[in-house]
């Protein structure tokens, strides 16, 4: 496909840094199946990309860890009997996934738990501790 991918405002990816291979895909499906390549495989070298630059280039790579072995970013689509479909689904999923790598996480404010939280955690903890205590065998010395 000749068309770059639109990632974020401000992101896009040249055409010529996608990688696109299309395979048969494997199930069920009979003839079609077996003789038709659909199965889409998008794959974006990260690591290797002019068009980022590498302060981004290093966050989307820590970010997406596992997801990019090798600095490779790699989506395969065979969803549907189109080819066409399945490359626009797997053109759509690596955005999604790069776009969603950019985002920065908001920071967690802490917070106090309620009054009525704290008041509700200490009762459970007294009624399992005479759970537990009545669990146990009659004290031989008595009380």
């Amino acid at each position: 496909m000749d068309a770059p991918l639109r990632v974020a405002p401000g992101l896009v990816i040249p055409a010529d840094e996608l990688r696109e291979r299309f395979d048969t895909t494997g199930g069920p499906g009979g003839q079609h199946a077996n003789r038709s390549a659909t199965r889409a495989e998008l794959t974006f070298d990260l690591a290797a990309s002019p068009s980022l630059p590498e302060a981004l280039k290093g966050r989307l790579l820590e970010r997406l860890g596992s997801r990019a072995p090798g600095g490779v970013v790699r989506v395969v689509v065979d969803d549907s009997r189109s080819q066409w479909r399945n490359r626009q689904t797997a053109r759509r999923r690596l955005a999604e996934i790069l776009a969603g790598a950019m985002r920065t996480p908001r920071r967690r404010r802490p917070t106090r738990p309620s009054a009525g939280s704290v008041l509700r955690r200490l009762a459970d903890k007294r009624h399992r501790s005479e759970v537990r205590r009545r669990r146990r065998p009659p004290d031989p010395g008595g009380e």
